[in-house]
């Protein structure tokens, strides 16, 4: 039983090491025909890890927001709500005015773009063919369906809507109630613990499917980069260091210096304690799928589920700090490649409109491609100028993606670890107070 004793933090690296050099070596130095041979026989096992992950999280997410919304009392619900927003919306700014500061100080530019782009643009024009920026109206109509619905098209913002709404409905009815032991209490009441039921059930679904992540690591690991593997980075050097560069300062700067600010604690023994949602984001590329694992550790760590079932939710959907300094990158390359100067007034549209589209990302593989469209668009380039940059993007994407999923999930993570510390929401002192 020794292998019991394995951290699965080790596991996954392992696997993820193991997995990175076999691509890498499929890459590199097998033929292409042998690689499509033995590939389809390796990436199911990866693709069943984001599958299961995937399964799981909708129904984390809808009974955790219906449970949390309904046991924070009702004054402290909107203070707290607030203060996640707020953090939620005060990272997303800077990130894209960072990323945009970045892309003009390692000012991204490419040769001879037209070959690089031509086996993506194929992609690209079928993307573009699917690209519909709407209105207001029909954005905000979107947020009021059939949760059933939503739950089954994989549509979180509407979800999320309508448990937090679900949930305050139960607790001011619960509160308006002089009776307490009336039926309609005691009803609300039962479905409340129902409802928690349901969502004990489904973190112990998350901790079968965590002993599964090494195996799937491995394979996703391998067919990423048996896929894309180094001959991306050679035309895309600049690009790649100016992403990495953006993200890196996140993780390892930015919300440090926040943790520190606020918490009073060594940064860096939190964000080792976040290790494992980190790498997960990073291999899946996606934060919906990285939900299970993110609620794992804030619980690990002692936070308070009333919270983390609002805040990680929450993040996953509208915080996507890796996108704000990723987007940045392609528009300044789109700028220098077709000599589009920016004014300041395009350049502050140009961050408002990057963070408010990082919103629709949705926290699923590959998102913030789809929003370069609307993002380029808007800065008046023509249709056949989009469609290259897109293409480009789509050259690259696969690796960025991971680097920027990393960020969007250390954020989620930080900023419920930090509201928590500020609102009593952790069940016991940190000990790694400086």
């Amino acid at each position: 039983m020794k292998n019991a004793r394995i951290p699965l933090v080790a596991k996954i690296l392992v696997g993820f090491a193991a997995g990175t050099a076999i691509g890498l070596i499929f890459s590199e130095y097998c033929a292409p025909e042998t690689t499509k041979k033995i590939l389809p026989w390796i990436a199911p096992f990866g693709s069943v890890l984001v599958a299961m992950l995937k399964a799981v999280v909708y129904p984390i997410i809808f009974f955790s927001l219906i449970a949390g919304a309904a046991a924070l009392p009702l004054r402290k619900s909107g203070r707290i709500g607030g203060a996640v927003l707020l953090w939620y919306t005060a990272t997303s700014l800077f990130a894209t005015v960072f990323g945009v500061a970045l892309a003009y100080l390692m000012n991204p530019s490419m040769t001879s773009a037209d070959s690089v782009a031509a086996g993506y643009l194929a992609g690209a024009k079928a993307m573009a063919g699917g690209a519909t920026s709407g209105t207001i109206t029909e954005f905000l109509v979107g947020l009021f369906q059939n949760p059933f619905s939503a739950l089954a098209n994989g549509q979180f913002l509407p979800v999320i809507i309508f448990s937090i709404a679900f949930g305050l409905a139960a607790r001011c009815l619960l509160d308006a109630l002089a009776d307490k032991d009336s039926d309609t209490a005691r009803s609300v009441e039962t479905l409340l613990r129902c409802i928690d039921g349901a969502q004990r059930v489904s973190f112990k679904l998350i901790d079968w499917v965590v002993h599964y992540f090494p195996v799937g690591v491995f394979a996703l690991s391998v067919t990423n980069f048996a896929e894309h593997g180094t001959l991306l980075f050679g035309p895309y050097v600049r690009i790649t260091l100016c992403v990495v560069a953006g993200v890196s300062a996140m993780i390892l700067v930015i919300y440090p210096l926040s943790v520190a600010a606020f918490c009073r604690e060594n940064p860096y023994k939190v964000l080792f304690r976040l290790r494992e949602a980190i790498l997960t984001a990073f291999v899946t590329r996606s934060s919906a799928a990285t939900l299970p694992v993110s609620f794992r550790v804030m619980d690990e760590m002692g936070v308070s589920r009333t919270l983390s079932s609002f805040s990680l939710p929450m993040g996953a959907t509208v915080n996507m700090d890796g996108v704000c300094v990723h987007l940045p990158v392609f528009v300044i390359l789109a700028a220098n490649m077709f000599h589009h100067d920016l004014s300041v007034f395009q350049i502050a549209t140009l961050c408002l409109s990057i963070m408010f589209a990082s919103v629709g990302a949705g926290g699923i593989p590959g998102g913030s491609v789809f929003l370069l469209f609307m993002v380029l668009e808007n800065m008046g380039l023509p249709a056949d100028q989009v469609t290259l940059i897109v293409a480009l993007a789509l050259g690259i994407n696969p690796i960025l993606d991971m680097f920027e999923t990393c960020c969007n999930v250390t954020g989620d993570n930080v900023c419920t670890y930090i509201v928590a510390r500020k609102s009593g929401l952790l069940h016991q002192p940190s000990a790694d107070v400086v």
